[in-house]
C-alpha cells in the first residue's frame, strides 16, 4: 500500500483527522499520512479560524484555501526561487522571492523583477556569461556577477543564440541582430522582407506604356537616372561594412513561423507559411453583459470542418554568400504516402463510392508541442549540425531530421509513425553534444527519452509501463533529469539518467505524490512542487542527488481548509471487462462506510475533462472544487468514483489511442465497468446513480445517457461537446481526423446523432462566452431534444462566464443546481 505525506496539523500541536474511510476493495492506495505533520502558525498568513463543509464554503473564491506559489523557478542567477502567488482578492499574481532558497518567502519588488525573471535564458559558449529577456529587452549576467542591459525599447526581443565568438544573437519582428555583450555594439546580421525585391525600373505594363517610354524623351532620362541610383545603392551596400546586410526577400505570399540563427553567424534557418486564418467570418459569439449595455460579437476561433492544411517550408539563408535555399521533404520517409487510405476507402464505401489511392507530397510543418520550450529548430553548440522536428498536417508522423547544409536536403534522424495520432505532447528534443540528439519517443508505447548518434543506431535510456515526462538535459549533458510514474501510475517522481546508458534511471524523490521539479544552473539543486490529494501545491529544495530528503519552503494552506474533514480519495484498479489493463480510479467513501449494511448506498461517477488528462492520481487535483464537492457528497451518504478512462493521460500509447474514430465508445465501455465494480464491491444500489462531468466530461455525460440509457439515473453535463465537427483542429483532428475524410468517426462519436436515446434526467450546464466549447453546441442539442419531444432534461445558462468559470456565484448556483438533482432523483 503507498503512503501520501499529507500535512494535517497547526501550530505546535493541533492535528486534523481525515475522514476517508478504507475501502473493502482490495489493491486499493490510500492516502493517509500524518509524515512533515507540523505547520507553524506564523507560517500560515492565511489562517483564519475554522470552516464547515458547506457548498457556500467549496464554492467560495479559493483564496479561503490558501494562496498557493504557483510557477515556482530559479532566479536568473541560480541561487534563489522565485514563484507567482495571487493577491488577495484579486487575479494578479505577485513575485514572491526565497532568498538562498533558504527562510520565509518574500515580495519581489517591481523595481527589481528584471534581476531575477527570465522569460527565455541561453548560456554563452565559454560559459562566462548568462543572457537572458525580460519583458522584451535583453540582459547579460557577467561571471562576476554584475548586470547589463543591452536593450531598452519597447520593439521586444527574443529568440535568443549564444555565438561561437562570445557574442550574443537575437530576433526582432524579422531582423536579426549580433551584439557584443561587452561593448554593447549591435549589428544587424540579416532582415527577412516578404516582398518582391527591389529594382530600378518596373517593366512596361501595357501598350501604352510601352509607347510612353519609346516616344518621350523626359520618361526615358527619369527611367536611366532611377538605373543610376539604384545601382549606386547596391554597390554601396556591397562594398561598404558599415551598412546593415541586404535584406533576403522571400515569397510575398508568405509569413515567418520560426527561425534560429547559427551559432557561427553563417547561417539562418527560417520556416516560412501562408499566413493562417484563425477564423472565418462566421465565427463570431454574442457577449450579452458589457458596461455600455449593448451585445458586442466576440470572434473566436474556426472550427475544425473549416480547417485547412497548414504548411511549412523550410528555407536556409546563407549569411554569407546571401543565397537562400528551400529544402524538400522528399528525403523524409513516408513524406508522399496516403496513411489516410483507409479511413478514406471506408467513408467511400459508405457514400457508394470507390476511392483510389495516390501518393501525393503531404502537408508538412515544424511541430508544435504543447509546453515544451526548447522549438523545432535546433542548432548544436558549435554551429556544425542543425536538427529540425516536423509533422504531417494528417497527425500520423513525426520525423527529426538534420540538414546537410551543403547538399542544402534533410536527413532522416528518426521517424515515428502512428496508425492513429502523433501524440501532441512528449516531443521534447534537443543536442546531446555536437554529433548526437536526445529525444522522447512513445515508439514503445510509452513516452521514454532515447539519444541517437548521428552516424550510429538509436538507443533507449528508459523503458518500461511508465511515462517520461518533463526532460531537462544537465548542464554537462551527463544526465537527463525528469518526472516519471514509474512506481505506480497515480504516482509521479523525480529521477535522472544517465546519457550514456550506463546505469538504469536513479529516483531523486521518494514523496508519494504529484511531484515536479526545477533543475538550478549549475546542476546541483531542484526546486520541487509536490502535492497530495488532501495537501495543495507546495515547494520543496533537495539537492540534485538521491539520499537527501526534500526540506519544505512554502506553507501556504489556510487553517481554514485544514479545518475541515476532507475525504483522502482511494487510488482503485478497477478491472476492465474489455482490455488487460485497470481502469486506475478514485474512489471516495462516506464516513463509517459499511460494504455489508444492507440498505445500499447512492453514487455519483465525475467524468474528468480535457480527454488526455490524468486525474486518478496522488497529487492535488486540478478540479478541486470538485474534490471538495465529492467530500461534500460523502458527507450526505455518496459514494463517488472519478475514473481515468481510456483516451486518459498517464497510462501511455495503447490507453490514449483507444479512442480513435471512436470518441465516446470506450470511455462508456469503462464507465460501464466502474459502475458494476460499484456495485459488486461497494454495495452500491446500481438504480440510484448519477454522473456529470464539463468540457469532454460534458461531452462523456451525454454520451453515456444517450447510449445507455439507464445506466444513469441522472446526469449533467457541463460547458459539453455536442459535435466534433464544431471543435478546434488542433484537438480533434488528431482523434477524428478531419470531417470531410472521416465523416464516419465525427457521426459515431459527437452526441448530437443520439440524442433519441435520452431516457434519464438530463442537466445542461451552458456558458454563453465560452470560447472553447462554444454556446452553440448546447444552443443545437437543445433544438435536438426539442424536436425529439424528450422530457425530464432542462438547461441552465451563465451570460458571462467563459469555459473555466470566473465568479464564485457561478460556481455556487451551478453545483446547487448538480447537487438538487442527485439528490431529486437518487435519494
Amino acid at each position: 500500500m503507498v503512503k501520501s505525506r499529507l500535512v494535517m496539523a497547526i501550530g505546535a500541536a493541533l492535528m486534523v483527522a481525515s475522514c476517508a474511510s478504507t475501502s473493502p476493495a482490495q489493491n486499493t492506495t490510500s492516502n493517509q499520512s500524518t509524515e512533515n505533520s507540523t505547520i507553524s502558525a506564523a507560517s500560515l498568513e492565511s489562517a483564519q479560524g475554522t470552516a464547515e463543509l458547506t457548498m457556500e464554503q467549496i464554492m467560495a473564491d479559493p483564496d479561503w484555501m490558501g494562496r498557493f506559489p504557483e510557477n515556482a523557478f530559479w532566479s536568473v542567477d541560480g541561487q534563489h526561487i522565485v514563484f507567482q502567488q495571487k493577491r488577495e482578492g484579486s487575479e494578479i499574481r505577485d513575485y514572491m522571492i526565497i532568498e538562498n532558497a533558504t527562510g520565509k518567502p518574500k515580495p519581489l519588488p517591481l523595481s527589481q523583477l528584471h534581476q531575477y525573471v527570465a522569460d527565455e535564458k541561453q548560456q554563452s559558449v565559454a560559459g562566462d556569461w548568462l543572457a537572458y529577456t525580460f519583458e522584451g529587452n535583453v540582459f547579460v549576467r557577467l561571471g562576476n556577477g554584475s548586470v547589463r542591459q543591452l536593450t531598452r525599447d519597447d520593439a521586444r526581443q527574443h529568440n535568443l543564440q549564444a555565438m561561437t565568438d562570445g557574442s550574443l544573437s537575437f530576433q526582432q519582428g524579422n531582423d536579426f541582430y549580433i551584439v557584443d555583450v561587452n561593448s554593447g555594439l549591435t549589428r544587424q546580421v540579416a532582415s527577412v522582407k516578404f516582398a518582391d525585391a527591389p529594382k530600378a525600373n518596373e517593366d512596361p505594363a501595357d501598350y501604352l506604356a510601352v509607347e510612353e517610354q519609346q516616344l518621350i524623351r523626359f520618361v526615358q532620362k527619369e527611367r536611366e537616372a532611377a538605373q543610376q541610383r539604384f545601382e549606386k545603392q547596391q554597390q554601396l551596400q556591397a562594398e561598404n561594412a558599415s551598412l546593415a546586410p541586404k535584406p533576403f526577400y522571400l515569397d510575398k505570399s508568405k509569413q515567418l513561423v520560426q527561425a534560429r540563427m547559427s551559432p557561427t553567424g553563417e547561417f539562418l534557418m527560417v520556416a516560412i507559411s501562408e499566413p493562417q486564418k484563425w477564423r472565418e467570418e462566421g465565427d463570431i459569439m454574442p457577449n450579452y453583459i458589457n458596461e455600455d449595455g449593448r451585445v458586442s460579437s466576440e470572434r473566436v476561433r474556426r472550427r475544425v470542418a473549416d480547417a485547412v492544411p497548414e504548411k511549412h517550408e523550410l528555407v536556409l539563408l546563407d549569411l554569407v554568400e546571401h543565397q537562400s535555399s528551400t529544402l524538400t521533404y522528399n528525403t523524409l520517409p513516408g513524406w508522399n504516402e496516403d496513411v489516410l487510405a483507409e479511413v478514406k476507402r471506408e467513408n467511400h464505401q459508405a457514400r457508394g463510392e470507390r476511392y483510389e489511392s495516390e501518393k501525393n507530397p503531404r502537408a508538412i510543418h515544424l511541430m508544435a508541442d504543447w509546453g515544451w520550450e526548447n522549438g523545432a529548430i535546433q542548432w548544436n553548440q558549435d554551429g556544425s549540425e542543425l536538427a529540425v522536428m516536423l509533422e504531417a498536417w494528417d497527425n500520423k508522423d513525426r520525423w527529426i531530421a538534420t540538414v546537410d547544409v551543403k547538399g542544402k536536403k534533410l536527413v532522416p534522424q528518426d521517424r515515428l509513425h502512428d496508425d492513429a495520432w502523433i501524440n501532441y505532447t512528449h516531443n521534447e528534443f534537443g543536442w546531446l553534444n555536437s554529433n548526437e540528439l536526445w529525444f522522447m519517443s512513445e515508439a514503445d508505447g510509452y513516452s521514454h527519452l532515447y539519444v541517437k548518434p548521428l552516424a550510429g543506431d538509436t538507443r533507449q535510456l528508459t523503458q518500461g509501463d511508465y511515462v517520461v515526462e518533463s526532460p531537462e538535459l544537465s548542464k554537462g549533458a551527463d544526465y537527463l533529469y525528469f518526472q516519471a510514474n514509474i512506481d505506480h501510475p497515480g504516482i509521479y517522481e523525480v529521477y535522472r539518467v544517465k546519457t550514456d546508458g550506463s546505469e538504469a534511471p536513479q529516483a531523486l524523490t521518494d514523496m508519494n505524490g504529484m511531484t515536479a521539479f526545477e533543475l538550478s544552473g549549475d546542476d546541483n539543486e531542484l526546486l520541487l512542487t509536490h502535492s497530495t490529494p488532501l495537501m495543495p501545491p507546495e515547494l520543496y529544495h533537495k539537492s540534485a542527488a538521491p539520499g537527501d530528503a526534500p526540506q519544505r519552503l512554502t506553507f501556504t494552506v489556510s487553517e481554514k481548509f485544514l479545518s475541515i474533514d476532507w475525504t483522502a480519495p482511494d487510488i482503485v484498479p478497477v478491472p476492465s471487462s474489455h482490455v488487460d489493463k485497470p481502469i486506475y480510479s478514485r474512489i471516495y467513501t462516506p464516513r463509517g462506510f459499511d460494504a455489508e449494511r444492507v440498505e445500499e448506498y447512492p453514487a455519483v461517477v465525475f467524468i474528468h475533462g480535457a480527454g488526455y488528462l490524468q486525474n486518478a492520481h496522488l497529487g492535488w487535483s486540478g478540479y478541486f472544487r470538485e474534490f471538495m464537492f465529492h467530500s461534500l457528497l460523502n458527507k450526505h451518504g455518496y459514494v463517488v468514483a472519478d475514473l481515468d478512462y481510456r483516451g486518459s493521460k498517464g497510462y501511455g500509447r495503447d490507453w490514449r489511442t483507444a479512442i480513435y474514430r471512436q470518441m465516446g465508445t470506450p470511455e462508456v465501455e469503462d464507465l460501464v465497468d466502474v459502475t458494476q465494480y460499484l456495485d459488486t464491491q461497494l454495495n452500491v444500489d446500481t438504480d440510484r446513480l448519477g454522473t456529470y462531468g464539463g468540457s469532454y466530461g460534458g461531452f462523456l455525460t451525454f454520451m453515456a445517457l444517450f447510449k445507455e440509457p439507464g445506466l444513469f439515473e441522472a446526469g449533467s453535463a457541463l460547458r459539453p461537446v455536442t459535435d466534433w465537427a464544431h471543435y478546434n483542429v488542433g484537438y480533434t483532428s488528431n482523434i477524428l481526423n478531419l470531417p470531410q475524410d472521416d465523416t464516419i468517426a465525427y457521426r459515431q462519436s459527437s452526441p448530437i446523432y443520439f440524442a433519441e436515446g435520452l431516457e434519464d434526467a438530463l442537466l445542461i450546464n451552458a456558458p454563453m462566452i465560452d470560447d472553447n466549447v462554444f454556446f452553440q453546441d448546447s444552443v443545437r442539442i437543445v433544438q435536438r431534444l426539442i424536436e425529439l419531444e424528450k422530457t425530464d432534461w432542462e438547461t441552465a445558462i451563465y451570460p458571462v462566464e467563459p469555459h473555466g468559470f470566473r465568479q464564485p456565484e457561478s460556481w455556487l448556483n451551478e453545483y446547487r443546481r448538480i447537487f438538487s438533482l442527485f439528490e431529486e432523483n437518487l435519494k
